[in-house]
């Protein structure tokens, strides 16, 4: 029986341009979230070779992730305004430069400053990519565009541990720590060439699409980094410098900024203007509740394998490889659980994320009871393997959907903005979360004597009490879960949640 007119859909016509388009920009979102976690396993033989203090290891991860977070808003707006085109060009070429320049550092201060341009440079072009796929496939194929992404999320995360490990493995740990960010350098060149050739320009993008120019709000984005900053150093540096006074009035100042900031935004909207954060948006307290639970969670998933890395291969002895090679379950775990996410948000709901959230957080205490019960010189990966699946799987579950459940708490017409604040909390979060791990995990070691034994049992100890702050956070978030909706009308881009 022939289906009536009325009943057949076409097929959305999708041009071959776009379609290659969208590789470009997604080996570009490939080098920005590989380089999240690759840098993990690379941590101790950048201790050794730089003889780096225990806060330069801090700030890698946090200052990264926080200037990645910073640059998501202005550099989205920048786009709308001169194309989004160009703005990823900028950002990629700076980001490929600056990984050159990551792997030439010779001490902490140039390989923290190198860093923290990567992640500003991460945060200018990752906006672009989910842009430009709303400018260039048609409302029907934008799902499959999307589902393309979130695997490139998934793959280049899990990716990262194992990937850094092999590298290492190959070239030592003088030079191999240089060569994890040297990676990026073939990957960007070969970008930065299609850029030019593949991505369509402002004036090739429709006119019904083009977004407003609106302004930026330089004095909002100066107030809420330094506040962020002015919190964060602190944190980091606190415990290295035996917590001086000065520590206590950084954060005192932090704090005050933070409040100016929320003043300032106000006033901003008030006079018709363009904030950088929304204040309306917090109207909605399932929104506010949603924010939140998109730093917490950040906040646990990402200091997970900071803290592994370095007590598999400081305390334990373990190479590089054997603590990437850690990951994989974890890897395998998020692969599974992100390929399901999507279908599993449409039967079930808000319950995906409920699930996801158990499931991490059941694993992070499945691996705080291990480290805390088993003797140090015992501990071996097989010990891991259940719980990492376990708590990969639920991040699976949570990561891709969980944007589109935060998001839908707030009108239509405030989805952009409200988007564009998840991913500067989720960044922040990650930031927060290595600075307050990082602290718990060097302030609680104290090495007994000589020895290997001494050294395990030292490193396991305070691993047990990072992974128990870990578990904490994941606690607060599984709490936080339902202030969100227990459903949303459609799905949104998963980009965000990278």
């Amino acid at each position: 029986m022939t289906a009536s007119p009325s009943t057949t859909s076409t097929p959305p016509v999708v041009s071959r341009r776009a379609w290659q388009a969208l590789i470009v920009l997604l080996a570009g979102m490939f080098m920005a979230l590989l380089d999240t976690t690759i840098v993990n396993v690379a941590l101790p033989s950048i201790r050794t070779s730089l003889d780096a203090s225990e806060a330069t290891l801090s700030w890698i991860i946090s200052g990264y992730a926080l200037a990645f977070g910073l640059a998501l808003i202005p550099a989205g707006r920048i786009g709308d305004r001169y194309g989004h085109k160009w703005v990823f060009f900028s950002g990629l070429a700076v980001f490929t430069l600056a990984s050159l320049a990551c792997g030439l550092a010779q001490n902490d201060l140039q390989l923290i400053v190198a860093r923290v341009v990567q992640g500003l440079a991460g945060g200018m072009f990752v906006p672009a990519v989910t842009a430009v796929i709303q400018l260039m496939f048609p409302p029907q194929a934008r799902g499959k565009a999307y589902a393309i992404m979130g695997s490139v999320i998934g793959v280049s995360t899990a990716l990262g541990p194992i990937v850094g490990g092999l590298i290492i493995e190959a070239f030592g740990v003088e030079n191999g720590w240089r060569l994890v960010f040297w990676v990026n350098l073939p990957i960007g060149i070969l970008a930065l060439i299609a850029t030019v050739f593949l991505l369509p320009g402002g004036a090739a993008l429709p006119k019904s699409t083009q977004l407003s120019r609106a302004g930026i709000d330089w004095l909002g984005l100066v107030l809420i980094s330094a506040g962020l900053v002015a919190l964060l150093v602190p944190l980091i540096e606190g415990q290295d410098q035996g917590w001086p006074l000065w520590t206590f009035l950084t954060l005192a100042a932090g704090v005050l900024l933070m409040v100016a900031f929320g003043a300032w935004e106000v006033s901003v909207a008030k006079r018709s203007g363009s904030p950088l954060v929304p204040p309306h948006l917090f109207s909605h307290p399932a929104f506010t509740g949603g924010v939140i639970l998109a730093l917490v969670y950040f906040a646990a998933f990402t200091s997970i394998f900071f803290t592994i890395s370095i007590l598999w291969q400081a305390g334990l002895g373990h190479s590089a490889l054997e603590s990437g090679l850690v990951s994989i379950p974890f890897a395998i775990g998020t692969i599974l659980g992100a390929s399901q996410s999507d279908r599993l948000a449409k039967r079930l709901g808000r319950t995906v994320l409920v699930v996801g959230v158990s499931f991490v957080t059941i694993g992070l205490i499945w691996i705080w009871l291990v480290m805390l019960l088993t003797t140090p010189g015992d501990l071996t990966n097989w010990h891991l393997l259940p719980p990492l699946f376990i708590a990969g799987l639920g991040s699976g579950f949570f990561i891709a959907p969980n944007v589109s459940f935060i998001v839908a708490t707030v009108d239509r017409s405030e989805a952009g903005g409200a988007s564009g604040v998840v991913g500067v909390m989720q960044r922040v979060g990650s930031a927060v979360g290595i600075a307050v791990i990082g602290s718990v995990f060097f302030g609680t070691l104290a090495v007994a004597g000589p020895g290997a034994d001494a050294l395990a049992t030292a490193f396991t100890h305070s691993a047990t009490m990072a992974m128990a702050v870990s578990a904490g956070f994941s606690i607060l978030a599984l709490i936080l879960v339902f202030a969100l909706p227990k459903r949303v009308a459609g799905n949104g881009p998963a980009a965000a949640a990278g």
